[in-house]
């Protein structure tokens, strides 16, 4: 006698057949986002153009906690040391290139699943027009790499995105 039902053939069929179709991926949630994420680039587009304002290797970090914090920061892999090794004392030039090349930003952020948005509460930022504005990110998630689109980047001029790969892992 079979104790196996012949009925259950049909359901494993289907779900390797929606495996198979699917590679395997799983639904992208806010627990999805969670964790720290190494920048990969940083591009925007925009009037047929493209650049890198942070330089053709940006590096930083965005972390994500399951309570609803972020903090986020970005910077050119080129920044200037500080001739005189005192933050305080920096010249011009160099404050210049410093603050103009990276950006730092934290607060509390809340997802919409359905839109594959972070809206993002700012806390605090080195640029300081952000400071208690919610604006809202897109994002996706393949595999251990997010992908976040800003429409509208403190440096105006197109749409930026940041790619990530999440932390410990290799880039691309």
């Amino acid at each position: 006698m079979n104790k196996h039902p012949t009925n259950c053939m049909p359901a494993w069929c289907l779900a390797v057949c929606m495996m198979v179709i699917t590679g395997g991926a799983s639904a992208q949630t806010a627990k999805d986002l969670v964790g720290a994420w190494t920048i990969v680039s940083i591009t925007v587009e925009g009037d047929g153009k493209k650049s890198e304002p942070f330089g053709p290797n940006p590096i930083g970090t965005q972390i994500y906690d399951s309570n609803g914090r972020f903090a986020s920061i970005l910077m050119r892999s080129d920044l200037p040391k500080v001739a005189s090794n005192n933050r305080a004392t920096s010249t011009p030039e160099e404050s210049q290139k410093i603050a103009h090349g990276s950006l730092a930003y934290y607060g509390t952020y809340t997802v919409n699943e359905a839109e594959k948005s972070v809206t993002m509460q700012m806390e605090g930022a080195t640029f300081p027009n952000w400071i208690g504005t919610s604006p809202k990110r897109l994002y996706a998630i393949s595999g251990d790499t997010l992908t976040v689109t800003n429409p509208t980047p403190s440096g105006g001029g197109g749409v930026l995105t940041v790619v990530l790969k999440r932390a410990g892992q290799k880039a691309m």
